[in-house]
């Protein structure tokens, strides 16, 4: 339950502080003194979007604090989903600074929006007089089902198969599809791949082969160059390694003299060394250059061909091409394994939609088990709340199936004796879908641990002894719930444990909103004046008080 809220700077509200009452909290106050402006402000506690014009003064932050007594209400499961510690009491805050930015904390934990919604909806249920509308709508109507039948943990599973079932229709048409355009461009993709495979490419054969050809395309002159060299050399009439002989001869006089010199006739002598196995390189590879216009003409042939397929494939380099070709024949074994594939994700569509349907199946069991319940709790109590010849029927039709099942909930509803019942959104006049709606939150109240529900003129359009009679049953769900209820009828009024009353406060340049709890005294004032007028009789105000003493 809510033990402490806090707002500062936002709207009207330069400081406000209250510490509900654990039964039924009741806020008046004249119209615009600021009742909505604070539930405004409870409602970024739940995740609302946030607006930097709110701030009462622009030059500061808005802070809104909610401290929950959490004892006893099993929410550690919620918390530890989001990754939060939980303790008894949680602190749930919201900042908005003067330049629009706004910051969420749960126990201190900064959280996003979403996570702050999450919690918070199990923290707190805001109903807001143009909720009633809500009761119209078909969607609210299948989640009141669910909530009385307590269906929470099953549609949580039935939609994760359902989310599972909608993957593997995903993933099949994915696949159907990529089949398609795998088939299509199969015969080219084949004809591609042999054409590469045919070629036996290697890595690095375009530049041996290039280098091959400019060998054999100028052999004649190679090899004059390479005899010409080797004569230099080795001729036996006048040869480097002649003149080179007879130097390493002279030094090796010299050396003999001094031996110091010993050291030229060793370098001397490794030239000569190095020089005539040049000489027998130089004549080796003479030998091997080849004049053979035949091999010539193979290997043209061959570089045509990889030049063509460069060309074709647009890609610099050999390895490219060997990458294409691999890439074509992974294209080819997937159209090979396709009908394999496929039979495998249409199974799979099978089985998930098998299991989702088993799931549906059982909720729309559970909620069909329900509606004769829920008839009969709703038409006891509008009975109760001076709707004695209503009638109510829930229709559950089959529809295909959804994120909440397979079901299409609506409520046909007459409030009058011998007409017909129709859907609500267009039969119910406004007085009877406010008690509706107080009869369906006050039947749900007890299926849900939900620790504060707060009621925003839930009474509109009802007066009198229906109106006592909604105080009553606001009186029973604060047994078991923190009720907080803004009304302006008396009758509600004066069944509260707690009576805060909400007022502007002109003293200052600018107005501001404050709120305060009442006293006896002052709420017997407050509620003959809601009775009276702004000066009661000694009648009323007797009659207020024994309004309050007598709930």
């Amino acid at each position: 339950m809510l033990s402490n809220l806090l707002i500062k700077n936002y709207a009207l509200i330069k400081h406000l502080e209250m510490s509900p009452d654990p039964g039924l909290n009741i806020i008046t106050g004249e119209t615009g003194a600021g009742k909505s402006i604070m539930l405004g402000a409870i409602g970024l506690l739940l995740g609302n979007r946030a607006d930097a014009k709110s701030l009462y003064d622009s030059s500061e932050k808005c802070v809104i604090e909610g401290t929950f007594n959490l004892a006893g209400y099993d929410l550690a499961p919620n918390f530890e989903d989001e990754n939060l510690d939980f303790s008894d009491e949680c602190i749930v805050r919201r900042e908005i600074s003067a330049a629009g930015k706004s910051r969420a904390f749960i126990n201190d934990t900064p959280v996003n929006l979403e996570t702050l919604r999450k919690i918070g909806m199990q923290l707190l249920d805001i109903h807001s007089q143009h909720d009633s509308i809500l009761l119209g709508n078909n969607e609210f109507q299948l989640r009141v089902v669910d909530s009385y039948a307590e269906n929470a943990d099953l549609l949580k599973k039935y939609q994760s198969d359902f989310n599972a079932y909608r993957e593997a229709v995903k993933a099949s048409e994915e696949l159907k599809n990529r089949a398609h355009q795998l088939r299509k461009e199969f015969d080219y993709d084949q004809f591609l791949f042999q054409e590469l495979n045919n070629a036996g490419l290697k890595a690095d054969e375009q530049e041996k082969l290039e280098q091959e050809l400019t060998i054999l395309e100028n052999a004649v002159e190679i090899k004059e160059r390479l005899q010409l060299a080797h004569a230099y050399l080795d001729n036996p009439e006048n040869s480097v390694l002649d003149l080179l002989k007879n130097a390493v001869g002279s030094l090796t006089q010299a050396s003999r003299l001094v031996n110091d010199y010993d050291v030229l006739r060793q370098r001397a002598q490794s030239a000569l060394i190095e020089l005539r196995d040049l000489a027998e390189e130089i004549d080796q590879v003479n030998g091997n250059v080849e004049l053979d216009s035949a091999r010539t003409e193979v290997v043209q042939e061959r570089l045509d061909l990889i030049y063509s397929l460069l060309k074709k494939h647009q890609v610099p380099a050999v390895e490219q091409l060997l990458a294409i070709e691999e890439a074509l024949q992974g294209k080819l074994s997937i159209v090979m394994n396709l009908d394999e594939d496929l039979a495998a994700a249409e199974k799979k569509v099978t089985q998930t939609m098998e299991k989702m349907l088993a799931g549906a199946k059982s909720l729309s069991d559970r909620r069909k088990k329900v509606t004769k319940a829920i008839e009969k709790l709703i038409l006891d109590r509008l009975f109760e709340l001076g709707i004695p010849n209503a009638s109510l029927s829930i229709q559950i039709a089959e529809t295909s199936p959804s994120p909440t099942g397979i079901d299409s909930v609506t409520f046909l509803f007459s409030g009058n004796k011998g007409i017909v019942p129709q859907e609500l959104k267009l039969v119910a006049s406004g007085g009877e879908f406010s008690r509706l709606m107080m009869v369906i939150k006050y039947i749900l109240a007890d299926k849900r641990k939900l620790p504060t529900i707060i009621f925003d003129e839930i009474d509109t359009g009802v007066s009198g002894e229906i109106a006592k009679k909604m105080g009553k049953m606001m009186q029973n769900m604060a047994h078991n719930h923190q009720i907080i209820a803004i009304t302006h009828l008396h009758q509600i009024a004066s069944s509260g444990d707690a009576h805060y009353f909400v007022y502007k406060d002109h003293s200052s340049d600018k107005t501001v909103s404050r709120i305060k709890k009442l006293t006896i005294d002052e709420r017997v004032q407050e509620i003959a004046q809601m009775i009276g007028g702004h000066n009661p009789s000694e009648a009323v105000l007797h009659n207020a008080r024994e309004m309050i003493l007598r709930e």
